[in-house]
């Protein structure tokens, strides 16, 4: 009996950036007085929220509320936010402690340059996901958002209109290719930029291979991580038991009792110390 974990588990770059950060803005701030708070869930796990709030890390969920603020200083979480919220923090004078990813904010970089010169800006990625939501929002002019097959056969694009494409960095890899190949039929000036993280196509390249030759496959992370959601969904079609969990309190141990071989991977968001929890406990089992 044999628990194979994906050498790719877990935080990634931008996500162990983001959150060292915060905790670091934590030390300074309490010495200094200062309030700390962070524009959106920093990353997607809410465990890791959870203990950041519970040492003085306050949540701002809207607009409004950060419009409220009298002073302290804002985070602006992992996926990174528009532009109009950099402007509405810089006019109440708070400070601002950028922690988007590189990756992302590369993506916003982009946006806003060929959408300057004339492009129309299609995103392919989950219009409901914080990251799109920013990358929109770097947009001179309303950027288009492409999810599925349906969204890209519908897209209003005439033959002449010039196009740059750009993908939310944890899409799947393999859709994002068949998504450009449905718009690029939209028109002649298409230029494709692939911006899904590096690090996303390699973890979920290794969850594949590993659900390939595994009996039984546990995907770890919060149930609102777009990544977290890709993995799980390629997992389950090359190994049918395939338990997506956010802890080790969501696993039913007594389903892996007959299966030899177990694998293990994990999103961009989770830590280290619950893959860790997960991956002693299905040893004992065996």
């Amino acid at each position: 009996m044999h628990v194979v974990r994906a050498k790719t588990a877990g935080f990634c770059f931008g996500v162990r950036r983001a959150v060292e950060t915060v905790y670091g803005q934590l030390g300074s701030g309490k010495e200094q007085g200062r309030e700390i708070y962070t524009y959106g869930p920093i990353i997607h796990n809410e465990e890791v929220v959870k203990d950041m709030e519970k040492q003085g890390v306050q949540v701002l969920r809207t607009e409004e509320e950060l419009e409220s603020l009298a002073g302290g200083t804002v985070i602006i979480r992992s996926h990174g936010v528009p532009e109009r919220i950099y402007k509405k923090m810089e006019a109440r004078g708070l400070e601002i402690v950028d922690a988007t990813c590189p990756f992302v904010k590369k993506i916003h970089n982009i946006v806003r340059r060929e959408s300057q010169s004339g492009k129309h800006i299609v995103i392919i990625g989950d219009p409901c996901h914080p990251e799109v939501e920013g990358i929109r929002g770097w947009s001179a002019d309303r950027a288009a958002v492409v999810q599925d097959a349906e969204d890209a056969k519908r897209l209003p694009l005439n033959k002449e209109d010039a196009v740059c494409i750009v993908s939310q960095t944890t899409f799947n890899y393999n859709k994002f290719k068949e998504l450009v190949e449905i718009i690029s039929e939209k028109s002649y000036d298409v230029s494709v930029l692939n911006t899904i993280c590096g690090a996303t196509k390699e973890r979920q390249t290794e969850a594949q291979s590993i659900a390939e030759e595994v009996d039984a496959m546990i995907v770890i992370g919060d149930k609102h991580s777009s990544n977290t959601q890709k993995l799980f969904e390629i997992c389950q079609k090359a190994c049918k038991d395939t338990y997506y969990i956010q802890t080790l309190d969501d696993l039913d141990l007594n389903q892996l009792g007959s299966v030899e071989t177990v694998g293990i991977t994990a999103g961009a968001s989770t830590p280290n110390n619950i893959i860790e929890e997960v991956q002693n406990n299905v040893r004992i089992i065996f």
